[in-house]
């Protein structure tokens, strides 16, 4: 039996396969794509790609044909309209290819949530329960990428990261963290419906991030807070839950997660202006 992985050629979908490949056979895994040169790196390496198109319902079927275990990663389009509707094909597909196991990449504490983003999610949810088939959710955190967002290269070269004011904290995670906990999930057990929320186990300051910038550019930044700063960010941050925290992630990486300081590496992995 198969581990179907939806997504394959995007950066989450890529580094579940790789960490699957590290325990699974690679005869046991299919990449699907929508464009099958995509998928070549997966090939190369033993394992079955397969096309997968949301937009394409007739492709659906025959790309979850024999799935044990689905993974089906939220689709990227900027529209929820659309994405919603891509979302029901591929439950429909699910259903009818008669997959076996079926867990979805959804968004963290989506309840608590006022973006069309987040009642998305929880409409697909529902969604795949209504099918019947063994599921199990996979609530994304804040991913950690939104720190560059924040003005952090030129909060080093100024000496100063100026923040909207505000009691604000986060409970963010690296995407390496995610695609980890998803691939445990993958390759394990006694997670049949299920919902683990995947974000972290403490929050970080603003305060925490200019300490952070500072240890590790070696130069001192200090904080401020400016009602004036115009960025679209704190918008987005405002409508979503970025305080609650959850052991989940740690459970099932069985190490704790990374920290604030590794992310902002993570980040930056080339070292420049940091």
């Amino acid at each position: 039996m198969k581990i179907v992985i939806t997504g394959a050629s995007g950066q989450l979908g890529g580094m579940i396969i790789e960490r699957l490949l590290q325990t699974i056979p690679a005869s046991r895994l299919v990449a699907c794509v929508r464009k099958l040169e995509s998928g070549s790196k997966w090939e190369k390496q033993g394992v079955e790609v397969r096309h997968c198109d949301y937009d394409q319902p007739e492709s659906l079927v025959k790309a979850f044909a024999g799935a044990s275990r689905l993974l089906l990663i939220s689709s990227p389009h900027h529209d929820d309209t659309i994405r919603i509707r891509q979302h029901v094909h591929a439950v429909e597909a699910a259903k009818q290819a008669k997959v076996g196991h079926l867990l979805y990449t959804g968004f963290a504490f989506a309840e608590k949530g006022a973006l069309s983003m987040t009642h998305l999610h929880l409409a697909t949810e529902h969604a795949i329960m209504t099918t019947g088939i063994p599921y199990t959710f996979l609530r994304s955190g804040l991913y950690s990428d939104f720190i560059g967002s924040l003005g952090v290269k030129e909060a080093i070269e100024t000496g100063e990261l100026a923040v909207l004011p505000g009691d604000w904290s986060f409970n963010s995670v690296t995407r390496r963290d995610l695609a980890d906990a998803a691939a445990a999930v993958l390759a394990g057990e006694d997670h049949q419906n299920r919902t683990y929320e995947l974000a972290s186990a403490s929050t970080w300051s603003f305060e925490d991030l200019a300490e952070v910038l500072s240890e590790l550019s070696g130069r001192p930044v200090s904080l401020t807070r400016n009602p004036e700063i115009l960025n679209w960010v704190y918008g987005f941050l405002s409508k979503i839950d970025t305080t609650s925290t959850s052991g989940d992630l740690e459970r099932l990486l069985c190490r704790p997660a990374a920290s604030l300081k590794e992310s902002v590496r993570e980040l930056f992995p080339s070292g420049a202006n940091i």
